[in-house]
């Protein structure tokens, strides 16, 4: 058994927290952009998909650079918040989230749009030919056979933001209590002579949560695969 220290145990509920709620602010975000992808044609829909699989490719910290730009108290999204709400993101907790959801974002469309693409169009045909509405034909085809695909979607997104690091450091900075989340202190530790036993420990840590998400995320895949083969 691994035993923490208080500091430690503090660590990894912040990066539990952050990474909770980064996924649950991302999943409507995330499903509403995924459908568009996987159900819409419309111009310029290679560039928004480009735009959300964007984070993929440029270097995270390019990514913390643009929302410091955008989300600083003199950014105009950043100061608009905080003159209309007093919410400021920069250097917090929040900020942390925000990152981290920017991070996730491409992978939880991803998933999401696969198991979207894979319900049968036949079977929103027969719904709407019975005289179902656009609505009750997404709400009762549509979302309940990618409900896997969805968690599975948001289990990647936690997995992803419990090792985001650039973004965070660069958006959030690396405050002790507020924004070093895991990685942040492992990456501090590697800073401080004798702290190999914390890094280790942190890092142990770091490694089960990451793999126990991606297997509940193999897991939900499969059983969507299996759901939908029932049904069809």
């Amino acid at each position: 058994m691994i035993w923490l220290t208080p500091d430690e145990w503090a660590i990894v509920s912040l990066s539990l927290k952050v990474s909770g709620v980064a996924v649950l602010a991302t999943l409507p975000v995330a499903y509403g952009l995924a459908w568009l992808l996987a159900r819409r044609r419309f111009p310029g829909r290679i560039v928004l998909d480009a735009l959300v699989h964007l984070p993929l490719v440029v270097p995270p910290v390019v990514t913390g650079w643009l929302l410091l730009i955008l989300f600083g108290r003199s950014g105009p999204v950043g100061n608009w918040l905080e003159a209309q709400f007093g919410l400021t993101l920069v250097f917090r907790w929040t900020g942390a989230a925000l990152a981290a959801a920017v991070m996730a974002l491409p992978l939880m469309v991803r998933a999401m749009r696969l198991s979207i693409e894979a319900v049968d169009r036949k079977l929103v045909e027969a719904a709407r030919s019975l005289g179902a509405g656009p609505w009750r034909a997404f709400w009762t085809i549509t979302l309940p056979l990618s409900v896997p695909g969805i968690a599975a979607g948001a289990m990647l997104g936690f997995a992803r933001s419990l090792g985001e690091f650039g973004a965070t450091i660069t958006f959030a900075s690396n405050i002790a209590g507020e924004t070093r989340t895991l990685p942040l202190a492992i990456y501090s530790g590697l800073q401080l002579p004798g702290a190999e036993a914390q890094v280790a420990r942190l890092s142990i840590i770091s490694i089960v949560l990451s793999i126990a998400a991606l297997i509940v995320s193999e897991l939900l895949v499969r059983r969507s695969g299996g759901s939908r083969a029932h049904v069809l």
